[in-house]
């Protein structure tokens, strides 16, 4: 088992692990049978030329991990996306590491900015609970439409669509620089509502898709 050597922001020196990077999102969604905006590797290859991405890389070389950052509203708000972990280096808390550098990338460069995400991951629900992410309201998000057109590539677009953007599968998540809320109080919270959530997560995917599989382990725009 190969160590992960660095947990760091991208760059253009890393721009030849875009397409397997893509690659594995796209497989890993098929494979979990939810959905996730799909990206091109000319999209990643940007991200990482702009610094606006963290990379996890294992002693050979190998990318281990992946997350990038996107602004939204003239830059009131910035979503952290597109996390995903190469299954070589699962269960190693990678997902973790990068949403911490991930996050304190976008406290830097957008101090004032409100962070979100979209998720159906308990996992990265828990995640974001220890960095002060709150759940929200779909109304609390960006209203710019071309974020929510990101989602079009997503399978489950068509219950986003059928409830007017105000809700669907995943959850909505909100660190607010302005928030009050302690980075404890949020994680305390998550740790009391983790069954709820889970539970509800089943309800969702029973009664909007049709099924009784657990839909809670997704990747999407977290």
């Amino acid at each position: 088992m190969l160590p992960v050597r660095v947990v760091r922001v991208a760059h253009a020196g890393d721009t030849h692990h875009a397409f397997a990077i893509t690659e594995e999102m796209a497989r890993s969604a098929a494979e979990r049978g939810t959905g996730i905006a799909r990206r091109t590797p000319e999209y990643i290859a940007e991200k990482m030329c702009s610094g606006n991405a963290v990379i996890a890389i294992a002693t050979d070389g190998t990318w281990a991990g992946f997350c990038y950052i996107e602004s939204w509203s003239h830059n009131a708000f910035v979503a952290n996306s597109g996390l995903i972990v190469n299954p070589e280096f699962r269960g190693r808390g990678i997902a973790k590491a990068l949403k911490k550098e991930v996050f304190e990338l976008s406290r830097k460069k957008y101090p004032r900015a409100k962070i979100f995400g979209l998720t159906t991951g308990l996992a990265v629900m828990k995640i974001n609970s220890e960095l002060g992410y709150r759940p929200v309201t779909y109304s609390e998000l960006t209203s710019e439409d071309k974020f929510w057109e990101g989602c079009r590539s997503c399978v489950n677009v068509h219950i986003l669509q059928q409830k007017e953007r105000k809700n669907c599968l995943c959850t909505a998540m909100l660190f607010d620089p302005a928030d009050k809320t302690t980075p404890e109080e949020t994680q305390k919270w998550f740790g009391k509502k983790a069954l709820a959530l889970r539970r509800l997560l089943k309800i969702k995917a029973a009664k909007w898709l049709g099924t009784k599989k657990d839909k809670s382990q997704t990747l999407t725009k977290v």
